[in-house]
């Protein structure tokens, strides 16, 4: 692929002129959503406050320009909070920082490669599991900040525990009342008024009375006014081989979670259609770059964009306008945000999780079939459980084993009734493919014929054949041969002579090739 087609072109600018205004207003809208969940997620992150705005901000405005959706809005998101916390548990902030930079290059090659369209052939059940999982996590994470405790730790399950269990020694009601009340609060009011922007409303009520009480609860504390100079200082060569794992999870995190947020997107306005390989190259380029200011792995969020189509998005031009937004609140209101208690944001993000997870769609692919039910399932605890990767990767192997099991039983060896004066032949069609999965089953009903000199296989119903399929095809016809009976094929498909070429099944038959039935019964009437 050529880089000139991954690169903003005039087709961009064209659509960034169509209507400024709206563009300039839904910005401004998904800026007010996205400044909670920016300082939330950067200190879950465990890099604190500041990473996370500087991650909406760097990273929102590098992926609004190269990225590949008009309507995209990206940042910090809690997918990729989840992936994060391990790695500054075992290698520091400095180890994210690499994480990201590495995550950014793999994603530009991706680019490059063209994997986006990939990303559209993951089974719905592994993604809807994937986000159950991580709403799960994300919900997990919270509970020490909600409770008033420590949290400290890689798996979210003990440290949760951990933190109850501290709760209980020392509760700490103030702490929760902020958390749940501020949770209720965002709840009620996206159910009750959707274009509210209930998260900025929630946290603001939430420190205005913690300052008018004089609450003693923990608070973001100081943030810096300016992004910090861009640096390369972060780098962890040192550590980069044991690093790779986890840019190559937070690299696939990315292009997941932004493809999968781009095509929701396109489905909410009517003739969008978004550029996977240019918006795997934009958030390359976004995560490349974030790290020189501080900032975490970033991603699309799909809460966020889909806020921004509400609010009336025309372009891309939105999504950079929420970038520039939220630069200047810091620039002009770092004291204020400075105040917000920390219980406050884990409130909102407990929310984020209760509505990350739709239950009307759990239960649809739960009821769709078992093979459904169980990828999801499993999905869903592996990511709890064990990793994002690992979690995805489960669920692939899984699904696409329960999809080769419903293919091979697809296949049909039919024996067909015929009225021709030919009382020794037997007719069979097979139906479906015939590939390794599904071979055994055509020797199986080929190995079981009894009374008859004459076989007709009739291919034409066939619709593919691999290697293993050819060669299940030869030794079946080699075994009717043994019991002295005559094979005869008709109807074979033009895609399929190479394969049953390359296996000597056309040279085993020898002359016995028909175009189709009714010239293999002429030949037989005729002989």
């Amino acid at each position: 692929m050529r880089l000139a087609d991954l690169l903003p072109g005039r087709a961009d600018l064209a659509a960034v002129r169509r209507n400024p205004w709206a563009d300039l207003l839904a910005g401004l809208t998904v800026a007010v959503v996205a400044l909670p969940l920016a300082l939330g997620f950067g200190i879950a992150s465990g890099l604190g406050a500041a990473a996370g705005l500087a991650t909406a901000i760097v990273a929102g405005a590098l992926a609004a320009i190269f990225g590949g959706s008009n309507l995209q809005v990206s940042g910090p998101t809690g997918a990729m909070t989840v992936v994060l916390v391990p790695i500054v548990a075992r290698y520091g902030p400095g180890g994210v920082l690499t994480v990201g930079f590495l995550a950014g290059l793999l994603l530009i090659g991706l680019a490059v490669a063209r994997a986006g369209r990939y990303a559209r052939l993951v089974p719905a059940p592994v993604v809807e599991g994937f986000t159950a999982g991580i709403a799960v996590i994300i919900f997990l994470q919270q509970v020490p900040a909600a409770l008033g405790t420590v949290g400290e730790g890689e798996k979210v399950l003990p440290v949760a525990g951990r933190a109850v269990r501290d709760f209980v020694a020392r509760p700490d009601w103030v702490t929760l009342g902020i958390s749940l009340g501020v949770a209720a609060v965002v709840l009620i009011l996206l159910r009750w008024r959707p274009q509210v922007p209930a998260s900025l409303l929630a946290v603001g009520a939430a420190t205005l009375c913690a300052e008018l009480a004089d609450l003693d609860v923990a608070r973001i504390g100081a943030l810096p006014a300016t992004l910090p100079e861009p640096s390369l200082d972060f780098l962890r060569l040192d550590a980069l081989p044991r690093l790779l794992p986890s840019a190559v999870a937070v690299a696939a995190l990315a292009a997941l979670e932004s493809l999968l947020s781009a095509t929701v997107a396109d489905g909410m306005r009517r003739g969008e259609r978004h550029h996977p390989d240019r918006e795997l190259f934009g958030q390359g380029i976004a995560n490349l770059v974030t790290p020189l200011f501080g900032g975490v792995p970033a991603t699309a969020a799909i809460a966020r964009t889909a806020v921004n189509v509400r609010a009336g998005a025309v372009s891309r031009l939105a999504a950079l306008t929420h970038a520039i937004v939220l630069a200047v609140i810091m620039l002009a209101a770092a004291p204020l945000v400075a105040g917000i208690p920390l219980a406050a944001l884990a409130g909102v993000l407990l929310a984020t999780a209760v509505r990350m997870v739709q239950p009307g769609v759990l239960r649809a692919i739960a009821r769709a079939s078992r093979a459904d039910a169980l990828v999801l399932v499993l999905t869903a605890g592996a990511t709890v459980l064990l990793d994002l990767v690992a979690a995805v990767l489960i669920g692939l192997v899984v699904a696409g084993a329960l999809a080769l099991r419903a293919v091979a039983r697809s296949l049909r060896v039919h024996r067909v009734p015929h009225d021709e004066p030919l009382p020794h032949l037997t007719v069979y069609r097979p139906t479906g493919p015939l590939f390794f999965a599904a071979a055994h089953q055509l020797r199986q009903a080929l190995s079981t014929m009894e009374h008859t000199d004459v076989v007709l296989l009739r291919l034409s119903g066939v619709t593919a054949i691999d290697a293993s399929g050819a060669l299940a095809l030869r030794e079946a016809i080699e075994e009717l041969h043994d019991r002295n009976i005559t094979v005869h094929l008709a109807g074979i498909r033009p895609e399929h002579r190479q394969a049953l070429a390359a296996l000597g099944v056309l040279e085993l038959v020898d002359e016995r090739v028909h175009a189709d039935a009714p010239a293999a019964i002429a030949a037989l009437r005729s002989g």
